[in-house]
């Protein structure tokens, strides 16, 4: 992970995993693993893709279309 990148995650991700547990009825690992083995999160972590800047509300909607769909529709403004 680029360290430019770190601490926008560390504030982004507790907003995505909350949501996650309070949704999903999950506990706080179940939640982590969720987000963490996701291809949304990896995506998180490519400071190229910009796709921190959607914030944690919309980031968690795109999660739940990945965890449903196995894809990610990202809004038209997203430039990846």
């Amino acid at each position: 992970m680029n360290k430019n990148i770190s601490p926008v995650i560390a504030v982004i991700t507790p907003g995505i995993i909350n949501l996650l547990m309070e949704n999903r009825s999950l506990t706080l690992a179940e939640a982590s693993g969720l987000l963490y083995n996701s291809q949304l999160y990896e995506m998180l972590e490519d400071e190229k893709t910009k796709v921190w800047r959607l914030g944690y509300p919309l980031l968690y909607d795109l999660l739940e279309e990945e965890l449903t769909t196995s894809t990610i529709t990202f809004p038209e403004e997203q430039i990846l």
